[in-house]
């Protein structure tokens, strides 16, 4: 009997078929060397120590591309819950046996072929079609959807005709791209597909950023941020992200991350010098040199532990560290911000109160110190009974103890705890800032004046009061000096007329106050380029709302300081323009 050649329609079948199974996505758990029960931290772990040793830039091997983009796919399907549930049933990410659409389990509408070594192929088709031709073992298994939108084509040869409901020129339109139907590259029959290079979009966990958030979020905020700017086109972005995902899950609530797609904000990369070259750039927003935020390139190794500690070197160093020798920061006078002091055993600033300085930056005074003992008679003498503990300083330098004994659990609870902590005592600063400074303004009618600081400048010299007179002091002695002068003339009925009209807002008003001007030169600077520095005692009578004042500096008489004052609310006192806006510190 003449021995017939297998139709030609069964040839291009199975040669289509073989082609195919090569083309699957090669194992992902096979690639990385993990089990398919893999967790996903040991997942991240494997992708780390293989893309370090295959990343282009470490890796010149022939292959080692190759190797690295196979890499980034595998990593790409396990570290997406959704593509790794599609792979374990159906062997392909996409939740698609083969070509198209289906059900775990319901066959119908599937062929798969099973490629199992020499002598162990076959392939079935679904219900009523053809069965398993080769023998149970180890096999691979890959499933296939034929079917056209018009019916099916029948071809056959030799035993006679059979119909296998998919159309020839759909399969060779998709399998080339072109011809009939351009349905793209190889990778599917039954539709378009995505290419398996194509960047995911960046996890959720890290925040897309454009100059508008790094204007309003990130420019001078206190925060830590770990920035990754890169350009679609460039390898190993999955790689990098990866790394940031493990440094802030390491850092959780000390620094932020984010990316920024240098493609889409060319502009905004151009203008903060950040354009990614031939890989993607990490950098660090940081507080390191200065309060004024500002960019800096991680340049070292990519591994996680080397860029946390890079992170950490630029974590701001608001808090001031002093000895036991200065623990006790009380004040007689009042300050404009509460102040905090941590006592630990840290040789260095520890990372949460770094951390907590930079948030609170500008609301609070930091300070630091190393205490071994809490017998140590500095400590013991502030109340301190455990370490590590927070004492504060209320702006009228009232000392509390915040915390003692603190226990920490991990960073983010122990920042979320203390910022709590502080949120309380900034509240309870702002009320008795408050209250001193209604104090002070019924002190100065009863002959004592108030201190003139930051906190009550607005109160007692902004620009709803037409005219302060103001005694500068250097000295204990000429502070008492001016106060008792000036509480006297405050009196006197030259101006008692215009000190009694405060309270009802007359434009004659006049407020009386004094001002440390060792502690606020640039107050004075602002009237006179010497800050009047070569006088122990001044008084300056200053118009806020037209940013004019006149000074005496002469003999500090009851009568001399009198005729002064006389003879400014009487308009016989030549007015100069200020320097500048004064401003206290």
């Amino acid at each position: 009997m003449e021995t017939r050649p297998p139709p030609m329609s069964f040839v291009i079948l199975s040669t289509l078929l073989l082609l195919y199974a090569e083309a699957k996505t090669i194992d992902p758990y096979r690639v990385l060397g993990v089990e398919k029960n893999a967790s996903q931290r040991e997942i991240q772990k494997a992708f780390h120590k293989l893309s370090l040793q295959y990343h282009p830039d470490k890796n010149k091997n022939k292959g080692a591309q190759e190797k690295f983009a196979e890499i980034n796919n595998a990593y790409d399907i396990l570290s997406d819950e959704e593509k790794r549930k599609n792979y374990d049933m159906y062997g392909d990410e996409k939740g698609a046996p083969g070509f198209g659409a289906g059900h775990p389990g319901d066959h119908g509408g599937y062929t798969y072929f099973t490629s199992g070594g020499p002598g162990q192929s076959g392939f079935t088709s679904g219900s009523g079609g053809w069965q398993h031709m080769g023998r149970q073992g180890s096999s691979q298994t890959f499933s296939f959807s034929f079917g056209g939108n018009g019916g099916s084509r029948s071809f056959g040869g030799g035993g006679g005709p059979s119909s296998f409901g998919f159309d020839l020129d759909d399969i060779f339109s998709g399998f080339f791209g072109g011809g009939m139907k351009d349905q793209g590259q190889f990778g599917g029959f039954g539709g378009s597909s995505r290419s398996q290079s194509q960047s995911r979009s960046s996890p959720k966990s890290i925040r897309a950023i454009n100059s508008e958030v790094f204007r309003k979020e990130i420019a001078d905020q206190g925060m830590t941020w770990l920035l990754l700017t890169y350009t679609p086109s460039l390898q190993g972005k999955q790689y990098y992200e990866s790394i940031i995902e493990e440094v802030a899950s390491l850092l959780q609530g000390a620094i932020k991350v984010g990316s920024i797609n240098c493609e889409t904000e060319s502009t905004f990369c151009k203008d903060l010098g950040m354009r990614p070259g031939r890989t993607p750039r990490l950098l660090v927003y940081s507080y390191k040199g200065s309060e004024k935020g500002s960019l800096e390139e991680y340049k070292g190794d990519l591994i996680a532990k080397n860029i946390k500690t890079f992170c950490q070197e630029h974590l701001p160093r608001f808090s001031k560290r002093i000895s036991l020798n200065h623990l006790d920061l009380s004040s007689s006078n009042v300050e404009k911000y509460p102040r905090v002091i941590l006592f630990s055993t840290k040789k260095d600033t520890p990372v949460i109160w770094r951390v907590l300085s930079g948030l609170y930056h500008k609301r609070f005074i930091f300070y630091d110190a190393e205490v071994h003992d809490v017998s140590d008679p500095a400590v013991k003498k502030l109340g301190v009974d455990a370490l590590p503990a927070i004492i504060g300083y209320l702006s009228n330098g009232e000392k509390h103890i915040l915390k003692s004994g603190i226990s920490v659990k991990d960073l983010k609870s122990a920042i979320q705890d203390l910022s709590m902590l502080l949120d309380g005592f900034e509240k309870k600063n702002k009320k008795v800032a408050s209250s001193q400074t209604s104090k002070m303004q019924t002190d100065s009618t009863e002959g004592q004046l108030p201190l003139l600081m930051a906190s009550n400048f607005e109160a007692l010299c902004g620009e709803k009061t037409p005219l302060c007179i103001i005694g500068a002091f250097r000295s204990s002695r000429a502070r008492e000096k001016l106060d008792s002068l000036l509480s006297k003339v405050s009196q006197k009925s030259l101006s008692r007329r215009q000190t009694q009209s405060v309270a009802s807002g007359s434009r004659d008003s006049i407020s009386y106050i004094l001002l440390d001007a060792t502690k606020q030169p640039s107050f004075l600077s602002a009237f006179d380029k010497s800050g009047f520095k070569s006088s122990d005692n001044i008084v300056v009578a200053y118009k806020p709302r037209k940013m004019k004042f006149a000074a005496y500096m002469s003999d500090m008489t009851m009568e001399e300081v009198e005729t002064f004052i006389g003879s400014v609310l009487n308009g016989d006192v030549q007015f100069t323009r200020t320097r500048q806006k004064p401003v206290l510190k």
